[in-house]
């Protein structure tokens, strides 16, 4: 593969990625599969090589999407919640027989190993199913009235023809975190992903189709992004507006919502911080919370990211978490044996050098990696970074890579203090705390998700969603259901 393993970071087995096929990519519009005359290249990111091409829609395509989805809108939202869940547990049937499938193409396109491709599936399919069946439950209810001759409802409703755009980094939950959701409401949607990888989303797609959502009800779209979302947020059919990726693109967003004053549900970017207190078990909490940093390669928007660590086990701590990055097995994700695949593209493999090169200028001491590895694809070393400063650029801007920060903390107070420095506040996680602090930590912790001895905090039916310029609205659960809904009160004299 051109890849030099770094320090303690092993070579991957056989590769097999030149066995694998790679989709024709296409778009869904008004129920048909069509392409366009104008495509962008895909790139595997652990070889660097063109395995595809993704068309981009033009003006008139989007304008009959757009059509289409009103049209779609009407016949889903029709039909009653009982039979849109059969159509979606056809289509979660449908994804189970695809997911080796589909798993391989989000590990071509997107880089991660091919395990975590086939997690990220069984997430896919257990949202469908969960959405199927609490779409369900869209209950309203009776308001007691003032005068008995009055009768107060609030109903609830879809909301209408809705759009979603999606990030990278997941290509399989961030498509379906939209498409369930909507879908399970009773929207329509079309729903964008991202060009760097859309074979995933494309076969996501093709599952609810094939499973019988009517025309229109579900489309497919690609382009350059500003263009798409410009296009479909200016129209008045669309009503719903949900995104996942950075914070500058959400802002960017939300201000052409405001134009037509379209809700908007935003899931932005993070920066979490990791509070371990010296009652914690030193060598399992780095050995769970270090997996979790390395997962896909570091690229998650809830990913660990700053570790402020209590003084008393700052050392132990810095050499268990060098430990497990060492231990990462670095390279295409569809060789056996690999733990952690490349960045996305080569500016990530950019940005890592641009962090490590500011931190070791401000006096960091790196503990392992902290360069790029070979001259073939985009990889980059597992990275602890130690005795980190706040003024250090990677403290202050989200990372996404496999870079981990660790400094050392007096205590509780500056360890709140500094875990909500920043003004984004997706997820934070805390490990060995005593129970006073626990119950201090979920009260003074600025995030939309805390994790306490645990870095598992996204379930299908757990809302999924930050505060301040994390974003704001929720995916997942209830709350995801409820962002593609709207309450209407109904007032009757009998």
């Amino acid at each position: 593969m051109g890849i030099e393993s770094g320090k303690g970071c092993g070579l991957a087995g056989q590769h097999v990625g030149t066995l694998m096929t790679y989709p024709d990519i296409e778009m869904l519009i008004d129920g048909e599969w069509t392409g366009s005359a104008t495509t962008e290249p895909v790139i595997n990111p652990a070889t660097g090589e063109e395995i595809g091409r993704v068309p981009h829609a033009t003006t008139a395509q989007l304008d009959q999407a757009l059509a289409a989805t009103k049209k779609g809108f009407a016949e889903w939202s029709a039909a009653s919640p009982w039979a849109r869940a059969q159509v979606m547990e056809k289509a979660a049937r449908l994804l189970e027989e695809r997911k080796e499938t589909i798993a391989r193409y989000c590990t071509m396109e997107m880089g991660k190993p091919i395990g975590e491709s086939l997690i990220e599936m069984d997430f896919v399919i257990g949202v469908t199913r969960w959405c199927a069946e609490e779409g369900r439950r869209a209950y309203g209810r009776l308001i007691p009235g003032r005068a008995p001759d009055h009768r107060y409802s609030a109903i609830v409703e879809p909301v209408g023809p809705s759009c979603a755009f999606v990030a990278w980094n997941f290509p399989g939950t961030n498509v379906i975190r939209k498409v369930a959701h909507a879908l399970g409401a009773g929207c329509s949607l079309i729903v964008k992903p991202s060009e760097e990888t859309p074979a995933t989303g494309m076969e996501i797609v093709r599952a609810f189709h094939d499973a019988g959502v009517p025309k229109g009800a579900l489309q497919l779209v690609f382009g350059v992004p500003d263009n798409v979302s410009r296009h479909l947020i200016a129209s008045p059919i669309t009503k719903k507006v949900s995104f996942t990726g950075s914070v500058p693109v959400g802002k960017h967003l939300l201000r052409l919502s405001a134009d037509t004053v379209t809700r908007a549900t935003m899931e932005l970017g993070g920066h979490a911080p990791v509070l371990v207190f010296e009652g914690a078990d030193i060598e399992a909490t780095a050995k769970l919370v270090g997996g979790f940093k390395f997962r896909n390669a570091g690229q998650v928007c809830i990913s660990p990211t700053r570790f402020l660590i209590e003084k008393p086990v700052y050392e132990p701590f810095v050499d268990a978490l060098t430990a497990v990055a060492e231990s990462q097995n670095v390279g295409n994700g569809l060789d056996d044996g690999v733990t952690m695949g490349p960045l996305i593209a080569e500016r990530r493999v950019d940005a890592m050098e641009r962090f490590v090169g500011d931190a070791k200028d401000r006096g960091a001491r790196i503990t392992t990696g902290g360069q790029r590895m070979g001259n073939q694809g985009s990889f980059f070393n597992p990275t602890v970074l130690a005795d980190m400063t706040d003024d250090a650029v990677m403290m202050n801007e989200e990372p996404f890579g496999p870079l981990a920060a660790v400094s050392a903390c007096s205590g509780v107070d500056e360890m709140i203090t500094r875990a909500n420095r920043l003004e984004v506040g997706l997820a934070a996680y805390a490990f060995g705390a005593d129970r006073q602090t626990s119950d201090r930590l979920s009260q003074e912790i600025e995030t939309g998700m805390l994790g306490i001895n645990t870095p598992m905090i996204s379930l299908p039916e757990t809302p999924f969603g930050g505060i301040d310029e994390s974003g704001y609205g929720h995916e997942g659960g209830i709350e995801g259901l409820a962002a593609y809904q709207r309450t209407r009160l109904i007032v009757e004299r009998v």
